[in-house]
């Protein structure tokens, strides 16, 4: 009976040290030893600091499509995780420390919103992996706008800039506000008085624009292609230094507006997350940037290819709260 008790707690020792040497402490399969190849990322959460339907939510799902066609990851997640321009979502990435299951789609609004919410929480603050697109913004209007051209609306907007309402799916701070401000001052008007309605995402914003509620919209056009393809909105410019294909709008610059804006997206993990899944994370992102699969999903959504890993984003991203927090200092908003 001992020696039969003691091959069972033998056998139990054994079965957890391969379960130790086939699965980190994160759940993420490190594959056979013997083949030398690593399988695929089990357990993997991408969490959308905004509503369904924005360019953060879009992009994630992109994303995870890829990773799991492509047999990167298995099962991905995808959740949303809405309020205060993504700053609970922010909040949340900050304080799962050390969990290397968990990322986070995020991007230029979530630096705006963590100063103009004054969050405890920094981008700062989390493990950057990769940036991954860059998008020009749009400016917008529904179908029954009285504003035909760019001409149209600058005309209307400088006689009485308090009067014309602009809508943005992010928070003071964010691309859909830096947008119109940066507009403002390129066309004469005292950004200060621009009348900036914020909307928490592209899925929040888009009911706006079709019910004309607002003067124009400044948004990232890849979030409603299908409505500019109807005709149900209409693009008047957009902020890129070329033509944005697929969408018959010509950029501000070639509308003699000094003015070129681009958006970006990117993802990142908490912070004090292992080297192990640092490294894991990062090369199933460049995996997924060189597949066909992603190559597609960028022409699909008219996103441009901004991919950069690790140190070089994490210096970005420094770069990138600075300068939102020095334009913000000066609107009087950070």
């Amino acid at each position: 009976m001992r020696q039969i008790r003691a091959l069972r707690v033998a056998a139990v020792a054994a079965g957890i040290a391969l379960m130790a040497t086939g699965c980190g402490a994160t759940g993420k399969s490190t594959g056979s030893e013997s083949s030398g190849a690593a399988g695929p990322i089990t357990g993997l959460q991408i969490m959308v600091p905004n509503t369904p339907g924005g360019g953060y939510d879009t992009t994630a799902r992109a994303a995870a499509k890829v990773l799991d066609d492509e047999k990167i990851s298995t099962n991905t997640e995808v959740f949303n995780l809405a309020g205060a321009g993504g700053t609970v979502g922010l909040a949340r990435i900050v304080n799962e420390k050390g969990n290397g299951d968990l990322t986070m789609l995020m991007g230029l609004g979530v630096v705006g919103a963590s100063y103009t919410n004054k969050s405890e929480s920094k981008l700062t603050e989390t493990t950057p992996l990769a940036k991954l697109i860059e998008e020009p913004g749009a400016i917008m209007v529904g179908k029954d706008s009285p504003y035909k051209t760019i001409d149209d609306l600058v005309k209307a907007w400088k006689a009485n800039p308090g009067s014309i309402a602009v809508g943005g799916g992010s928070s003071p701070g964010g691309p859909d506000h830096l947008l119109p401000m940066q507009l403002a001052g390129a066309v004469g008007i005292d950004a200060t008085k621009v009348n900036f309605v914020s909307y928490d995402g592209g899925g929040d914003l888009l009911p706006a624009i079709l019910g004309n509620k607002l003067g124009f919209a400044a948004s990232g056009a890849g979030e409603y292609l299908q409505q500019i393809k109807s005709g149900e909105i209409r693009v008047l410019a957009t902020s890129g230094e070329n033509r944005l294909e697929g969408v018959d709008a010509p950029t501000l610059k070639e509308s003699n507006i000094d003015l070129v804006f681009t958006n970006w997206r990117g993802i990142v993990a908490p912070p004090g997350i292992s080297e192990d899944d640092k490294k894991s994370l990062i090369a199933a992102l460049e995996k997924m940037h060189a597949s066909a699969g992603w190559k597609e999903a960028l022409k699909t959504h008219s996103w441009s290819d901004a991919f950069v890993t690790g140190d070089e984003f994490q210096t970005f991203l420094t770069d990138q709260d600075k300068r939102v927090a020095d334009v913000l200092t000066k609107l009087g908003l950070a």
